[in-house]
């Protein structure tokens, strides 16, 4: 494989991966077959593209990448549309552009995860507390109100046991390269189209893990309630669905809609899929930067 990746290829799999995401239909989420939650995919395309930047420059830091990119992002939409991607995103992104490591995409994620410091907490408190995303509270330890006295690492660590992206920083990823890129490889081989296979991939994820967001905002009982919709449908989107599952689904995104259910940190890791893969396939596409 060959990283680190060039600054302008990391950069166009981030706009891909981003876009590729709202083509899909993604019961409750914003995406091209409709909006939702005061949004639609405008907003998400501003802010990929705001954010883009700050997630690819190489000369930032983890935190630094976290906490521009989510500022641009709102100053771009007014909204608070992308601050889980970014955080998945921005480590991903140091991964494929550090100038030394391992050849695997996870190793070098790895030894980025460690390297995270008291100042990468600090500018990633600040951006959270800048898209003040919905259902944030307080906490005694790892507040994102007050300064770090932790890594960001092992704020994340804290938090691991209620929400997902936390979780993801101390696992290296796990649900991205243990789960969600087999589920998006098996899901392609039978779907008619890259979408329909995204589709697939969402529903996995809604159907395996209560989605954070959800529990954030409306409890844990909520989103458990949700993730068992998605399991009730799994013989319409598993290995993936087609024109003829395709009603269900979209009957489900509505209604989630209108329940005001926005399964937001299980789009977040689509994204977060999608990137990772572009960067394990440009690592074994393109010449060494």
């Amino acid at each position: 494989m060959a990283f680190p990746l060039a600054r302008a290829t990391i950069e166009d799999a981030f706009l891909a991966a981003c876009r590729a995401e709202l083509s899909a239909l993604k019961p409750g989420n914003v995406h091209v077959h409709g909006a939702g939650h005061g949004m639609d995919t405008e907003h998400f395309e501003r802010a990929a593209r705001a954010a883009a930047p700050f997630i690819v420059d190489s000369t930032r830091s983890v935190g630094a990448r976290i906490l521009g990119a989510v500022g641009a992002s709102v100053a771009a939409t007014g909204l608070n549309t992308n601050l889980g991607i970014v955080l998945l995103a921005a480590p991903l992104a140091a991964a494929a552009d550090a100038r030394a490591g391992a050849d695997d995409l996870r190793a070098r994620l790895a030894a980025v995860l460690d390297a995270l410091d008291r100042s990468d907490a600090d500018q990633a408190f600040r951006a959270i507390v800048i898209a003040n995303p919905a259902g944030l509270g307080r906490v005694a330890d790892g507040d994102v109100a007050g300064p770090p006295s932790m890594t960001l690492k092992e704020a994340m660590a804290l938090a691991a046991d209620r929400d997902r992206i936390a979780r993801a920083y101390i696992t290296v990823f796990d649900d991205v390269f243990s789960f969600a890129l087999p589920e998006l490889q098996a899901a392609r081989r039978a779907a008619a189209n890259e979408s329909m296979a995204i589709t697939a991939l969402h529903m996995s994820l809604l159907a395996s893990f209560p989605d954070s967001h959800i529990a954030r905002k409306h409890g844990a009982d909520v989103a458990a309630a949700v993730q068992q919709e998605a399991r009730a449908l799994e013989p319409l989107w598993r290995p993936a669905p087609n024109a003829d599952t395709w009603p269900p689904l979209a009957r489900l995104d509505a209604s989630l809609k209108a329940r005001g259910l926005n399964p937001g940190t299980t789009a977040d890791f689509v994204v977060a899929t999608l990137f990772a893969e572009m960067l394990i396939h440009r690592s074994a596409t393109t010449e060494r930067s």
